[in-house]
Formats: structure tokens, C-alpha cells, sequence
């Protein structure tokens, strides 16, 4: 080993990005490229009687596609065959695709759009996801005897939790390039995450053999999941499009578009009913959760899957049931997005036990320490908890780090002073008396734990592949499928291979991200690159260093640029077998979720003014256990990313919704934190290892927004003692929860002319 691991080597695509010498998908020069453009609904839900073309326009300067033009099924490939690539009777949503036009110049292409006009019928949509009936996928967990856990139990708490919709705002728009090939084939350049999903849903939408497709991910400008399905249906029409025109067409959203047609997070209505004794045990828990899928099941069934099991928080109880279901409402679909159903659930969870501990009068840190997992004990799915079991680790570190206890009693202080002081101006919890204090501050905590990989047996069925090759001229390549999306992975899996050979970490380089010369090691999702993939890169960078220190007679690094010479190239496949002792039953959900857990605590530091309801996030102390650090500067990187997307989702971002359509699908209007309204982020890394991981590491990207937005809804209670529960806390939402709570404690409505 060359000690790499745990060094933060310096980033490959650094460089590039800062002085713009890297190429996105919309730098690319391709001569003679035309410009695509798309037809969309108007309607959230209609039938198409027809499509017409104003015959003004001189239609032999574009091409034009509608679903009668598809050569293969009309299907955008993923889970379920329900998405069409293009409309071909019934419209289920706003912004729907259903034609497609490309022109030699985007002047002309934009004319041609214009000139097209949808004929439809209006149909009855179904907006709301509790009246929603029709269902993707349903989950159930179950778990001990909940009948007899409510009866032991010496309180019952009740409570419901609401998320809306959250937008990526990755930096680069959705955005490809098709080039038809001179055999019938297609290549497909542009902005993704998963170039094997593209690669797939372009060989089933054109009718072509597999080996006829080719993807290439060019630089793409973030992610966080909404790269991951979406680009599959741009794919399609890019090149659907390029075999019309019989040349390249270019198709680049801009943002409107972007905003008002690509998948969201899932809005969520998630209810917990739970039995605690009054020593403080968790007897019974029995949640709900209802996902909005939108018009099509996209990656629903399996971001609904992981919600349902991460819904009971990292806490020990001996009787629960979890039903979950994903319904379709005629709106948008919605998709991946970082985190991936658990930051909807384990919101709920984190907000919930909160207010299990006031009901209990007991410290919400002292009963979240009671209950937290550790090893040996079993969760919801019967899964024994065997190894890398950090809860406790995390929530302690994240107490010492942010002196959690004496800020709690410095806010308790404030708080009772100011209520002191209205009770003697008669002005209720706010205290909006001449001169008085106007910003309330509070300290608030969450814990969370995030699954490692694909769910149960996914990883093993998937049986991803990784090479490490030792060209002939002496270069050391690394072969995936993983992209570099912001996230370092470009950096981290050459880095493992680097360490386990015993070179520098600049002699190993990614090989280029082209389904013409890399494995299928699977999609860029899931917490699963650096240890599911970083696994096999160890592994076949093992092989090989076995193999030419064998041919050699001595270490790898003395010899391998002369092994390259004699003995030509040597490429090393490895491939995913599975982890030991891992055994899952997908019809009943029972077993083992997850090969492991990665765990995260956050504290939020916040001031709310008590006037208008606004909230400011001062700080967060983050506390993430990932087993083993690969490059501490990238991990802290995306702590604080993780975190920032957090602080954004429970406190600003709003994806309006009116009439099926999206009110504010502009960056206008659609707000995200800014430098201006960042909080000082205090990233804390632990380590504790997972030992059938060759490097020890576990899953980090998605699990700060776990834990993020709970620690902020914790902190407005801790300033107000108001709880909201529905993200994100607005304004509005704010100063309705302190009114709710001056009248509970009055027993009458509070008049404060606020509106």
C-alpha cells in the first residue's frame, strides 16, 4: 500500500473546470449540427385528437417526429415500460413531450415549434396525492405485534409531516448530442449521470442492437440524481431527431424548460402514530408514507422503497409497521434526487421523536442516545446490525462539537425571558411589545442513517464490473461506468487503485466515460461509487499487481512501465459477487436492507425573526461516519454541499403548484441559498470501517440531507416552541405554527394583526 487513502489528492478535473478548459455538452463543436426543439402540453391531462402544422410555415427547412415516427417501442426504458417518449394519445401531465421538431439554425427551429398546434380533448386530472388512488408500488414492513405494543405503551403520540417538491439546480441544463452513424447506429453525447441507462432506453426506443449505441458523458455540470433518469428521454429525442434529419442535432434545454418538464423530488405525506412508555421506550411505531410519483412511475418504486426503510429513524423498537405507497397524480413526474426518499422520511422520524421527548418532558439528545441503534440490535426488516454501527458515535460528536447542551440552556434562557416578558405586557409568545427582542435563536438536532448500495440482493443482481488495465506504453487506466458529476469520482477510484498499487496517485487516470470501452459497473447513484465500485477497482488493481510482480520478481512500481514493454497490455476484470451474510426477501421485505449503514448527526444554529417569520441558518456542525475516508477535501466537499441542499429544502425552496403546472419554474422565482444565505458548514468526519469493503468505505454523498433539514425544523422549535410541520418552514408557516401554539396555551384565537 502507498498510504493514499485518507490523502486528499488534489482533484483531476480541477484544473479544467477553473481556467474553462473543460468542454460540456453545450461546447462541443459538431459541424453541420442542427437544433432540436420540443412540442409540450399545455393541459395536466387531456387526449390528443391531432396535430396539426400551419401550413404558412415552409416545412421542407426541419424535420419534424411525433410517436408514429419511432422506430422501435415508444418507451422511455427504466423500471416500468409506462413513459412514452412522446405522446401518443393521452396527455398525463404539464409539459408533456409529444412532437419533436430540429432545423438548421435555432431561429428556424424555434418557428417550427411555434407552428405546430396540439388538438385535445380536457380530461378530469388527479392533483392532490391524498385523493390519488391508483398506486406504482406499495411497501409494507412489519415487525413484532403492534396491537400489543400500543397496549403497553403509556402515551401515544400522533403527528403528520408534509414535503413538497425540490428542484436539482444542478449548474448545466439537461443538454445532448446525436450523430447518426454510416452503419444505422447512433452516438449520443451530452450531460448524465448513468450512460448505461441512456444506452439501454436508445436501443429499445430505435430498434437497434445494443453493440450499434454509444454513449459518451461529456463534462456535466452536477447532478444529484436529476441526471440519473432524466437524460434517457432526452437521449431519445436527440437522436430520434438525428435519424429524421439524417445529420447531428443538438438539444439544450434552458433553464424555464429545464425547471417545468425534469423530474422533482417526491412531495411526501408521511404519518407516524407511535407507543412509548414513560420511561422513555419506543413499544410501537405504526407509519404511513404517501409519495407523489406524478404521471409515471420514472425510479418511484424504488426511492419510495428506500423512504419505507429508512421511515423509523436509526431507533430501537420492537413492534412496527411501515405502509408505503407512491400514487400517480397528472403532474410532473418526479425522480431520483439526492438522498432518495429517506430525507421526506426521516424528516418525519427526527421531528417526530422530538416531540415524543417534550411529551416525556425528557431531553431530546438524552432519549434520541437511549434509543439509537447499536451493534447486535435488529431493525424494522429483521436485519441484525453486526458491524460499522456509529449512531451513537455521531450524536456525540456532534454535541461535543457544537457545545450542544450549553447552547440549548443559553436558548431555554432566552426563551423563558422573553415569554417573562410578555406575560407581563399581555402580548403573547412573541413578545411584540415597544423595545422588545425581536430575533429568537435556537439550537436543534437530528440524527439519521443512510443504506450503503442498491437495497436487499439489488447489488448482487446487478453484477457490476470494473477493469484496471496496464496499457502498452506503461499507462495505468481505471474502467467504469461511474461519472464524475462534482462529486470526485474521477479523483477517488483512481486514487484507490493508485493506493492498493503502490504508485503515485497521478500514474493511474480514469479511462473516458464511453460505453464503447467501459464495463457496466453501474449507475452513479445509490451512495455505491466509492464502495461498491471503489471495492472492485481494489480488487482488480490487486489482480494486476499480482500479476506483473509474478512476471516481474519484484514490486509492482519498479516494474510495471518495462512489464508493459515485453509482455504488451494487461487488463484485470472484476466483478461484484455479493457481500457475506447478506440475505433478502423482496416479497415480504425482510432481512437485510442494506450491507451497511453510514451515519450522520447535524446541530442547527438559526435566528428567526418573530416579526415577519423568517428564518437564517447561522451554522451547522455536521457529523458523518463513512467507515473509511478516501480524500478527506472531497468527502468535507460534499458534507457541506449535502448540508447547504439541506438548509435550502427546509427553509427556502417552494415548488408552487397550480392546476398540474409548476407556478415558479424559473431561477427567478424558484429560490436556493446563495452565497449570501450560506451558514457557516463545520464538516466532521468519522471513521469506523466496514469490513467486507476492501478500503473500509462506506456510502457519504446523500447522507447529509438526511439529517440537515429535521436539525433546522428542531432549531425553529428550540426559538419558538412552535413545531412546524411541513417544509419548507416559509414565512408564513412559521408565524402559523407560533399562533397555533398561542392558542393551545390560551385556549382562544390570538389577534396579533399579523396576517
Amino acid at each position: 500500500m502507498s498510504g493514499l487513502i485518507g490523502t486528499s489528492v488534489p482533484r483531476r478535473d480541477a484544473l479544467a473546470k477553473v481556467t474553462g478548459a473543460a468542454r460540456y455538452a453545450e461546447d462541443l463543436v459538431v459541424e453541420g449540427a442542427w437544433f432540436g426543439l420540443t412540442v409540450r402540453s399545455t393541459e395536466a391531462r387531456a387526449r390528443l385528437l391531432g396535430i396539426d402544422r400551419d401550413p404558412a410555415f415552409d416545412w421542407s427547412r426541419a424535420v419534424v417526429v411525433t410517436a408514429a415516427d419511432i422506430p422501435g417501442e415508444n418507451v422511455v426504458h427504466l423500471i416500468e415500460d409506462d413513459q412514452p417518449a412522446l405522446v401518443a394519445d393521452e396527455i398525463r401531465h404539464h409539459a408533456e413531450a409529444v412532437v419533436l421538431v430540429a432545423a438548421p439554425d435555432p431561429a428556424t427551429a424555434r418557428a417550427a415549434r411555434a407552428a405546430i398546434r396540439l388538438r385535445t380533448e380536457p380530461l378530469a386530472p388527479v392533483l392532490d396525492l391524498l385523493a390519488a388512488e391508483a398506486a406504482f408500488a406499495r411497501y409494507e414492513i412489519a415487525k413484532g405485534d403492534l396491537g400489543a405494543g400500543f397496549a403497553e405503551a403509556d402515551l401515544i403520540v400522533e403527528g403528520a409531516y408534509r414535503v413538497g417538491h425540490q428542484e436539482h439546480v444542478y449548474i448545466e441544463p439537461q443538454a445532448m448530442v446525436a450523430v447518426p452513424e454510416a452503419d444505422g447506429g447512433i452516438t449520443v453525447t451530452g450531460s448524465l449521470q448513468c450512460p448505461y441507462y441512456v444506452h439501454a432506453a436508445l436501443a429499445r426506443a430505435l430498434a437497434l442492437d445494443p453493440a450499434r449505441v454509444r454513449v459518451v458523458q461529456a463534462e456535466t455540470g452536477g447532478g444529484f440524481g436529476g441526471k440519473e433518469e432524466y437524460p434517457s428521454m432526452l437521449a431519445c429525442h436527440a437522436a430520434l431527431l438525428a435519424r429524421a434529419a439524417g445529420r447531428p442535432v443538438r438539444m439544450t434545454y434552458d433553464r424555464h424548460e429545464d425547471i417545468a418538464a425534469t423530474t422533482k423530488r417526491h412531495p411526501a405525506v408521511v404519518r407516524h402514530r407511535t407507543g412509548v412508555t414513560s420511561d422513555g421506550r419506543l413499544v410501537a411505531q405504526d407509519i404511513e408514507v404517501i409519495m407523489d410519483a406524478g404521471a409515471y412511475a420514472t425510479l418511484s418504486p424504488v426511492v419510495l422503497s428506500r423512504g419505507a426503510l429508512h421511515a423509523t429513524g436509526p431507533y430501537r423498537c420492537p413492534n412496527v409497521r411501515v405502509r408505503a405507497r407512491a400514487v400517480r397524480t397528472n403532474t410532473p413526474p418526479n425522480g431520483a434526487f439526492r438522498g432518495f426518499g429517506a430525507p421526506q422520511t426521516e424528516l418525519a422520524a427526527e421531528v417526530h421523536l422530538a416531540r415524543i421527548a417534550e411529551a416525556l418532558e425528557v431531553p431530546a439528545a438524552e432519549l434520541r442516545r437511549r434509543l439509537a441503534y447499536r451493534e447486535g440490535d435488529v431493525t424494522a426488516t429483521g436485519q441484525v446490525l453486526r458491524h460499522s454501527v456509529a449512531a451513537i458515535d455521531v450524536l456525540e460528536r456532534a454535541e461535543e462539537a457544537s457545545d450542544f447542551v450549553a447552547e440549548r440552556a443559553r436558548t431555554a434562557r432566552a426563551r423563558e425571558s422573553r415569554l417573562l416578558d410578555a406575560a407581563r405586557a399581555g402580548t403573547g409568545s412573541r413578545g411584540l411589545h415597544p423595545g422588545a427582542e425581536r430575533i429568537a435563536s435556537g439550537v436543534g438536532l437530528a440524527l439519521g442513517w443512510h443504506g450503503a448500495g442498491f437495497t436487499g440482493s439489488g447489488e448482487k443482481a446487478l453484477a457490476s464490473r470494473a477493469a484496471i488495465e496496464l496499457a502498452g506504453d506503461g499507462r495505468i487506466r481505471v474502467l467504469t461506468a461511474q461519472t464524475e458529476i462534482g462529486q470526485g469520482a474521477a479523483t477517488v477510484l483512481p486514487q484507490i487503485a493508485a493506493d492498493v498499487l503502490g504508485v503515485p496517485a497521478e500514474s493511474v487516470e480514469p479511462a473516458p466515460l464511453d460505453t464503447a470501452l467501459i464495463p457496466n459497473s453501474g449507475p452513479t447513484v445509490a451512495s455505491r461509487t466509492t464502495m461498491v465500485v471503489g471495492g472492485l477497482v481494489a480488487d482488480a488493481a490487486r489482480d494486476l499487481r499480482a500479476q506483473v510482480e509474478a512476471r516481474a520478481g519484484g514490486p509492482f512500481v519498479d516494474n510495471y512501465r518495462q512489464d508493459a514493454l515485453t509482455h504488451g497490455p494487461t487488463r484485470v476484470d472484476a466483478r461484484f459477487e455479493g457481500y457475506p451474510g447478506i440475505e433478502w426477501d423482496q416479497e415480504h421485505y425482510r432481512g437485510d436492507a442494506y450491507p451497511a449503514y453510514s451515519w450522520a448527526a447535524a446541530v442547527a444554529f438559526v435566528d428567526v425573526d418573530l416579526d415577519s417569520g423568517q428564518v437564517a441558518v447561522q451554522r451547522v456542525v455536521a457529523v458523518d461516519e463513512v467507515g473509511r475516508v478516501v480524500n478527506p477535501l472531497l468527502a468535507a466537499g460534499q458534507v457541506e454541499g449535502g448540508t447547504l441542499q439541506a438548509v435550502g429544502y427546509a427553509t427556502i425552496e417552494e415548488m408552487g403548484v397550480v392546476d398540474g403546472r409548476y407556478r415558479n419554474d424559473r431561477l427567478a422565482t424558484y429560490l436556493v441559498p446563495t452565497a449570501l444565505d450560506a451558514p457557516a458548514i463545520e464538516a466532521h468526519l468519522l471513521e469506523v470501517p466496514f469490513p467486507d469493503a476492501p478500503h473500509g468505505a462506506k456510502g457519504l454523498g446523500e447522507l447529509p440531507m438526511d439529517v440537515g433539514a429535521p436539525a433546522v425544523i428542531d432549531a425553529i422549535h428550540d426559538a419558538t416552541g412552535a413545531w412546524v410541520t411541513e417544509l419548507p418552514a416559509t414565512p408564513a408557516r412559521v408565524l402559523a405554527a407560533i399562533r397555533a401554539l398561542e392558542e393551545d396555551r390560551h385556549g382562544e384565537p390570538v389577534d396579533e394583526g399579523v396576517p
